[in-house]
């Protein structure tokens, strides 16, 4: 009996040391964005948090229960954002704090994210510079003001380079009353989420950040044409906020460019991807959806739960309007898709459609275009290599031409010079999506049925999603 109660004893004693000293935190990584910068502490295991913030001077407070600190924090360098210095000190033997000097006041939110393929637990806090009016759903923050212990300051950290600006929209004057056609390219990915890892360790957010940078400029030196950034720099930004920022720019086309990885690493060629309102359309469509809607639960959005969220936007989805937008997202995919096909190989010959969380737009036609599969070696090089980032820029950028000179939204310059007669309208197309009827589209474009039906030799008024049809070029073109 005493032999049993002592190896009870003992093994409680160990279970205690191991609950006390599981807990390490073990690196601390910074990015920066246009409106909040984020600080990620990377733990050994589960932690409590509380934070609070001080006045005179700003200051914030982070008390990790159960935790010690194994990491230098002095190799940080907080360039332009709002801390100008972190210091720590264990409080007890399982009570770390933290402390953020500030250069001035900013709204911080903090939440803790389980492991997933690529990192173990974390503790992330945002800081916000203003109150953000987009700002992701996250669990409360405990904001109290008293005074406290604080440790001793630790050295100023090396300044930071600030990130490559975005490319300046050449100021050529329009026509009086004629706006630029605004086109926003999404980056993939960034900061906390660096996408898919190709073999020799290159990151999916850099590539497509430079080829989405490209892609600006080009579309920048064409006047009539205005390009946006969604993600200028290396920082995460929620999926559901990229489409917000998209809006709030004007835009009347969405672009996200990624360069993905499949399970398998021969698999190679580029695609391009509109919104399913049924599903995927194939099994490498469904794994790629899945793989990116991830991209929320790795950079960090809380614990916000995107099921929940899907649920929520079922009914928007539903809408007329998302009708128009996917058709006119199939449509310009499809121009994009047959330019790159001359320059790269393609994984698929015609646009494929899945559930896409950034292209869940029912207002701005949107696509997601995969330039390639990182995870293959071939592929993984040649996406590196500057002229081959040009030559996928300017195979979209011919694409996204193609489309707006055919269907140029009205009051735009291109529309002004289209019906001007300064642009040969050329061939305009519609691809059938679900739930459109003949007497639909004709209606939208503004063309008589029986004129609609003599240019697609049809010979009746059933239509198949996907078909694409002749739209007779006498008719002037609503916004698709």
């Amino acid at each position: 009996m005493r032999a049993w109660a002592a190896g009870v004893g003992l093994l409680l004693a160990v279970l205690a040391v191991d609950a006390w000293a599981a807990v390490e935190v073990r690196g601390v990584r910074l990015w920066r964005a246009p409106d909040n910068t984020r600080l990620v502490f990377d733990l050994s295991g589960q932690v409590q948090h509380s934070v609070f913030t001080l006045t005179a001077p700003d200051r914030i407070v982070i008390d990790v229960n159960g935790a010690q600190l194994r990491t230098p924090l002095d190799r940080l360098a907080f360039g332009d954002t709002p801390i100008s210095g972190l210091r720590a000190a264990q409080r007890t033997p399982d009570g770390l704090r933290l402390v953020l000097d500030l250069s001035k006041s900013v709204v911080p939110k903090s939440f803790t994210l389980a492991p997933n393929q690529q990192y173990g637990h974390r503790l992330v806090l945002d800081l916000y510079d203003q109150v953000p009016s987009v700002a992701p759903e996250l669990p409360p923050t405990r904001v109290v003001s008293r005074p406290v212990p604080v440790p001793a300051p630790i050295p100023a950290p090396v300044p930071v380079v600030s990130s490559p600006k975005s490319a300046a929209k050449a100021t050529t004057p329009l026509p009086r009353g004629k706006r630029d056609i605004v086109v926003a390219i999404d980056a993939g990915h960034g900061g906390e989420d660096p996408g898919a890892i190709g073999p020799q360790g290159v990151q999916e957010k850099s590539v497509v950040l430079a080829i989405a940078r490209e892609l600006q400029q080009q579309v920048n030196a064409e006047k009539g044409f205005r390009a946006e950034l969604v993600r200028a720099g290396d920082y995460f930004i929620p999926l559901r906020e990229r489409t917000e920022i998209a809006r709030k720019k004007g835009a009347d086309l969405f672009v996200s460019i990624h360069a993905d990885a499949a399970p398998r690493s021969s698999a190679f060629g580029a695609s391009v991807y509109a919104l399913s309102d049924r599903g995927a359309t194939s099994e490498t469509a469904r794994w790629l959806a899945d793989s990116e809607n991830r991209s929320d639960l790795i950079g960090g959005v809380g614990s916000v739960s995107l099921e929940d969220k899907d649920r929520m936007l079922a009914g928007v989805l539903l809408d007329l309007s998302m009708t128009a937008s996917l058709s006119s997202s199939l449509n310009v995919g499809q121009k994009v898709l047959s330019n790159m096909g001359r320059i790269t190989s393609l994984h698929k010959e015609r646009v494929e459609q899945a559930g896409f969380m950034v292209l869940k737009s029912p207002d701005i036609p949107s696509i997601l275009v995969e330039t390639g599969f990182i995870s293959n070696p071939d592929e993984s090089d040649k996406l590196q290599t500057r002229g081959h980032q040009q030559a996928l820029a300017r195979s979209i950028h011919g694409g996204v031409r193609q489309f707006f000179q055919q269907n140029p939204p009205p009051g735009t310059y291109i529309a002004w010079l289209r019906d001007s007669g300064k642009i040969a309208r050329g061939r305009q197309e519609h691809v059938v999506s679900s739930g459109e009827t003949l007497a639909l589209i004709a209606e939208r474009y503004q063309v008589d049925m029986a004129e609609l039906r003599g240019a697609n030799r049809l010979r009746s008024d059933e239509l198949k999603i996907g078909q694409v049809l002749d739209i007779p070029a006498a008719s002037l073109a609503a916004q698709p």
